[in-house]
């Protein structure tokens, strides 16, 4: 199986060594993007594997013990403060928090939030922090009574979610309140070094990543079916999709996309009416095979940071090491990779909708229209589209072009990973909305043109027909296009031409 097609979901999801129907059960080691998203949805209950905690009470026994010198965050100050040797430790620790608990912006929703915890959990049970067990075991039981702390936006530059994850401090210590529908933990008394090892993370930004990549992913494998569409509409060729011609070329995202594509119409290449079709057919595999390897790559890196200790400094058996595994650049530069390669793919999408609203290519009325002369039919889609895509170029800026000096120069660099996972959310709604349209047309030139496709494409163009309205009148097509991103979404979940058959 090649990088791609493991990052491709199936028709029955995923399931991973600690995941069950109603359960995640976290360990530190085996955490996927998936359980993160059934967790922040509460569509499971959540547990810690006896092995995590006992790893994690280990390592807080042995905690004390490797301190045999000035410890960053423990004995001393942080950032700039980092030579001053701090008098009554547990108080420094809640000095700690509330100093940094001072986000700003709009407090995240409850799934965001949902997903951090998770994702904090499951890296403190990598036993790196020396955090007390009754820590972990309070944020799961959050978790499992729907409690969550408010949390603000902003607060994060890419080298720790501190701001975050000191609200989340306060909320444990019983300082500030709990939002949601269920009754919080009881308050933890946090011990000395308490306070720095649970904020000393990216467990936000690593879990907002997540969220809108596994949503990403499935996005883009939808995209193949919505092409197809199009290319059936048009009397596409799929000469392009030729084993021989990607032979050839054999960059293994666009030989996934030329598989696939050329599986929905059964394997068969052949010729269409033109010498050859425009860019958003003829190319397709060239500008989206690379989103999927962006994907692949995204997803790797969030497999690492998953399930991994990333806590400065680090406690090891008998040992504390200072070191920069908090700074997120390598998460942050597969994001910015990520979100370049869904505009240009997006930008194939709007190329394709350009397409169907042409008579030249479909043989039908200009913007697929029906009725009087004059009328208009889809041609607002395309003003639509170009607004989503503009949304997309902003979201595609490199958040790694960033440069910030903090502390007085004590941190001289920052990823911008927080505002990457930002940015990813962002191009994932806006992207989904391009699709959406694309698929509004391509279902109304096939009906218009009376299409009868073969299996398996037709199992996506008759589930297309039972969800969007066939009514080809002047009308509203905001619902058209809302029904149609709900589809994509359900399209992405059945996967590959293999599933519907």
């Amino acid at each position: 199986m090649t990088a791609i097609q493991g990052a491709v979901p199936t028709m029955h999801g995923a399931r991973t060594g600690n995941a069950h129907a109603d359960l995640v059960l976290l360990d530190g080691t085996a955490l996927s993007i998936e359980d993160v998203v059934r967790i922040a949805d509460r569509r499971v209950a959540v547990g810690v594997a006896p092995a995590g905690l006992d790893r994690l009470h280990q390592r807080r026994l042995t905690a004390p013990e490797a301190v045999t010198r000035p410890v960053y965050g423990r004995t001393t100050g942080v950032g700039a403060n980092r030579s001053e040797a701090v008098p009554g430790r547990p108080a420094h620790g809640m000095r700690l928090l509330r100093s940094h608990a001072s986000g700003i912006g709009n407090v995240l929703p409850e799934r965001d939030v949902r997903a951090m915890l998770a994702v904090r959990v499951n890296q403190v049970l990598c036993s790196g922090s020396g955090l007390q067990p009754a820590i972990a075991e309070a944020i799961v039981r959050a978790l499992n009574a729907g409690a969550y702390p408010e949390v603000h936006e902003h607060g994060a530059v890419g080298t720790g979610d501190l701001g975050p994850l000191a609200e989340l401090g306060l909320a444990l210590a019983g300082e500030v309140r709990w939002a949601g529908t269920g009754p919080a933990p009881d308050p933890v008394v946090l011990a000395d070094g308490d306070a720095l090892a649970l904020i000393s993370s990216n467990a936000l930004t690593i879990a907002q990543a997540a969220l809108a990549v596994g949503a990403v992913r499935g996005l883009l494998h939808a995209t193949v079916p919505v092409a197809a569409l199009t290319l059936l509409a048009v009397d596409g060729s799929t000469e392009p999709f030729a084993p021989e011609v990607h032979a050839a070329h054999p960059h293994i995202g666009a030989s996934w996309v030329t598989e696939e594509m050329l599986t929905w119409f059964g394997g068969r290449v052949a010729c269409g009416h033109r010498v050859q079709d425009p860019f958003g057919l003829r190319c397709f595999p060239q500008v989206h095979g690379p989103a999927l390897e962006a994907v692949a790559d995204a997803e790797s890196v969030l497999a690492v940071e998953l399930n991994t200790a990333g806590e400065n400094p680090l406690i090891t058996a008998g040992t504390v090491r200072h070191h920069g595994g908090f700074h997120a650049a390598r998460l942050a530069l597969a994001l910015d990779r990520l979100r370049l390669a869904m505009l240009s793919t997006a930008q194939l999408s709007a190329g394709r909708l350009s397409m169907l609203a042409e008579p030249e290519m479909t043989g039908l009325r200009s913007f697929l229209a029906s009725g009087p002369p004059g009328s208009s039919g889809i041609m607002m889609l395309e003003y639509g589209v170009g607004s989503a895509l503009a949304e997309l170029r902003a979201a595609a800026f490199p958040a790694t072009l960033g440069h910030i000096v903090l502390s007085r120069g004590a941190e001289e660099h920052a990823s911008f990973a927080s505002q990457a996972a930002k940015q990813i959310q962002r191009a994932e709604e806006a992207y989904r909305l391009v699709l959406a349209c694309e698929l509004v047309a391509a279902v109304r030139a096939n009906r218009l043109r009376g299409a009868s496709p073969a299996q398996p494409v037709r199992a996506v163009y008759e589930r297309a027909c039972r969800v969007l309205d066939p009514d080809v009148r002047d009308r509203p097509l905001s619902a058209d296009v809302a029904a149609a991103a709900a589809l994509v979404d359900e399209i992405a979940v059945f996967g590959s031409s293999a599933s519907v058959r």
